[in-house]
C-alpha cells in the first residue's frame, strides 16, 4: 500500500470514529449540545482535530445522520430479501423502521431534532425526502398489482406518518415500546386492505 493510501485509510478510520463519538454526544446532550469540543474529547482526540476531518459540526452531524439512515436502509433490504410473501416483506419494512436496538427515548429525541432541523436545512431535507421515497418504493414492492398509483400515495402517507407519530411518541412521552408501535402499525396496514388482499398476500406468490 502507498503512503498515500495508507494515510486515506487512517484518515477514514479516523473519520468513522469522530462520527461514532458525535453520535454518543448527540444521544447524550442533544443537537444544541453537540458541540465540537465534546465530539473531540469522546473520542479521544485533540481538541480541534474535528476541523482537519471535516468542514465543520454540521458536516459531521449529517455524516452520522446518512451512516445511521443507511444502516436502517441495509437491514430493511436484508429482510426484505429473506421474506417470501407480501405479507413477510410488509413484516421487514415496518419491524426494520422500528430497530429493536434503537427504539429507545433518547434515539428518538434524537431524531426529533433532526426533524426539526430538516425544515430549515437542505441537506437534512433531502435525507428526509430519500427516507419517504425508499419507503414508498418499497411498499410499491408490495402493493404491485394490487394498488393503484392513488391507492399507493395515500397508504404510504398512513404509514409514514404512523410511523413518524410512534417516533414522536416515543419521544416526548416514553410510553410505547417497540412490540405494541409495530402492532399499531399492522392494525392501521389492516384497515386498508380488504380480506381477500391480505389472504393474497399472506401466500407465496404463484
Amino acid at each position: 500500500m502507498t503512503t498515500q493510501g495508507k494515510r486515506t485509510k487512517i484518515e477514514d478510520i479516523r473519520r468513522v470514529e469522530l462520527i461514532a463519538a458525535a453520535r454518543r454526544v448527540f444521544l447524550e446532550h442533544g443537537l444544541q449540545g453537540m458541540t465540537s469540543a465534546r465530539i473531540c474529547r469522546e473520542a479521544g482526540m485533540s481538541p480541534g482535530i474535528l476541523a482537519y476531518y471535516f468542514k465543520g459540526k454540521d458536516e459531521v452531524l449529517f455524516g452520522m445522520v446518512r451512516h445511521n439512515n443507511r444502516l436502517l436502509m441495509e437491514d430493511v433490504i436484508a429482510r426484505l430479501e429473506a421474506a417470501r410473501t407480501g405479507w413477510a416483506r410488509l413484516e421487514a419494512i415496518v419491524e426494520g423502521n422500528f430497530p429493536a436496538s434503537a427504539f429507545t427515548r433518547p434515539i428518538a429525541n434524537a431524531w426529533l431534532s433532526v426533524c426539526a432541523e430538516a425544515g430549515v436545512n437542505p441537506q437534512y431535507a433531502r435525507l428526509q425526502r430519500l427516507f419517504y421515497r425508499r419507503l414508498r418504493s418499497n411498499l410499491a414492492s408490495v402493493f404491485a398489482g394490487m394498488f393503484d398509483t392513488t391507492r399507493l400515495r395515500e397508504a404510504s402517507f398512513v404509514i409514514a406518518a404512523l410511523i413518524d407519530g410512534l417516533w414522536l411518541r416515543k419521544a416526548v412521552a416514553d410510553d410505547v415500546g417497540r412490540d405494541e408501535a409495530i402492532t399499531l402499525v399492522f392494525r392501521a396496514i389492516r384497515s386498508l386492505l380488504s380480506t381477500g388482499e391480505e389472504q393474497q398476500l399472506r401466500h407465496p406468490a404463484g
